[in-house]
């Protein structure tokens, strides 16, 4: 839950006030798998088993088929630990990610093995989005009423998925966009829905991160508020991912290939 924090209001005119402002929470989330430490993320407290699904699918450490991850979450003084437990065949891949995450990457070797880990080839998505324009904007109206958190601190993102006709059925909110768009997709997987010809909503940019949750996700079509990076968007027409980007109450616009 947000919580205010003291600030001093200054006027154009240089009059100073006290004020009292709500800010979201943000704190260290450590996440493990099978016992082995993976990552920290800073995140907002809450729908941490959602979120350690996203991310599990994100990393390829599972596959969407595989039936929805057992997350213990842990208070300490510190922050939130995420203890999950991966299917037998998974652990071996677990450690490879693990070697390639804490590997040196001073030699020229290391550091090529990274890159390649940093961009490997993405799937093709399969489904479709049979949202038309209508429901991009009504999706886009709707937002900010599922925006709560938002409106309260001023200072989160959120990841929503609209249906066909617009309508929103799912959102989460977070300090980083990427977490918001892992809980997302983490519920939606805990729960069992499918896209059903909708689209993703972030209220975000569109970073090239995004674009890769979105296609392991088999998202049919991706909708942010703000621009994308060139590498995002060569990476979804690489993958067949639609992204429509730099979505405002008056105006779309849908990215294509780059030209040449």
């Amino acid at each position: 839950m947000p919580s205010p924090f003291s600030f001093t209001r200054i006027s154009p005119e240089g009059d100073a006030s006290p004020v009292e402002r709500d800010l979201a929470e943000e704190m260290p989330v450590a996440i493990e798998f099978n016992g082995v430490g993976y990552a920290v993320l800073m995140a907002t407290p809450g729908d941490v088993a959602e979120l350690v699904q996203g991310f599990a699918l994100a990393e390829r450490l599972v596959l969407p088929s595989d039936a929805p991850l057992d997350v213990d979450v842990h208070v300490t003084e510190q922050g939130l630990v995420a203890r999950a437990t991966l299917p037998p065949e998974r652990v071996e891949g677990l450690l490879g990610r693990v070697r390639h995450r804490v590997s040196d990457s001073s030699c020229g070797l290391c550091g090529v093995e990274n890159l390649e880990q940093a961009l490997r080839p993405l799937p093709a998505v399969t489904a479709r989005s049979a949202a038309g324009r209508a429901a991009i904007f009504r999706a886009l109206g709707d937002l900010a009423a599922h925006q709560p958190l938002n409106r309260q601190t001023g200072a989160v993102h959120a990841a929503a998925l609209a249906g066909a006709d617009g309508a929103i059925r799912l959102a989460y909110e977070d300090v980083g966009r990427h977490n918001a768009f892992d809980k997302l997709i983490g519920a939606m997987r805990r729960r069992q829905l499918s896209w059903d010809g909708g689209f993703a909503l972030l209220s975000s940019r569109c970073s090239y991160e995004l674009v890769e949750k979105a296609a392991l996700a088999d998202c049919p079509l991706l909708v942010t508020i703000s621009a994308p990076t060139r590498l995002a968007a060569e990476r979804a027409a690489s993958a067949g991912l639609p992204i429509i980007v730099l979505a405002r109450a008056d105006a779309v616009l849908a990215a294509g290939r780059p030209p040449g």
